[in-house]
């Protein structure tokens, strides 16, 4: 998969796994073989993936705890790449003000509803670059909302149009565009590392 990539968004990439890790947050009954959390877990070694002891349990407290663990084995600054229920306990995380969090990729989070989270999501802007990746088809979150999410958390918005959940079942297997996007926010991220 890597010699798909564009040279800036390799370069970036290799960069950023000198000084930053790169942590996927599957979301509820976790990424299969064919999602793009998985391909590119497999397709680069600069990923890590948390570990979750039960991916049928939908408890978002169980989902942040098993990235601060993570975090806590790894002791770098870290970017979040969460889908689904894995991105909404990613921005619980950073808004926390866990010290390792250094910025978000959310891609296709799901209503916090659906996981009897609305309480536990934050209502605050989230300190760390963001990017909110949404779809207008996505069964788990209207578009809007998604949209509210990313100005209350004062997040950049990458809209992919007619993207269903971002998914295997979506079509959405290596996804090189997203690899792009997060290039982009990892940039945005080291600079911010700087200052």
């Amino acid at each position: 998969m890597i010699a798909t990539l564009s040279g800036g968004t390799r370069d970036a990439l290799a960069g950023a796994s000198a000084r930053l890790d790169l942590v996927l947050v599957p979301g509820f009954k976790d990424s299969g073989p064919e999602h793009w959390q998985s391909l590119w877990e497999t397709g680069l070694p600069t990923f890590q993936r948390i570990a979750q002891r039960r991916w049928d349990n939908p408890d978002i407290e169980l989902w942040i705890a098993a990235i601060a663990r993570l975090l806590a084995e790894r002791r770098r600054p870290a970017v979040l790449i969460g889908h689904s229920l894995g991105a909404l306990a990613s921005s619980c995380l950073a808004a926390d003000g866990h010290r390792l969090v250094a910025g978000l990729m959310l891609v296709a989070p799901a209503e916090p509803a659906r996981f009897e989270a609305e309480e536990r999501v934050p209502q605050t802007p989230l300190g760390v670059p963001t990017l909110v990746v949404a779809s207008h088809n996505d069964p788990m979150m209207r578009f809007a909302r998604a949209e509210h999410w990313a100005k209350t958390w004062t997040a950049d918005l990458a809209d992919l149009g007619e993207a269903g959940h971002i998914n295997a079942e979506a079509g959405f297997g290596p996804w090189p565009h997203g690899l792009d996007l997060l290039a982009g926010l990892v940039s945005k991220v080291l600079v911010s590392l700087e200052t």
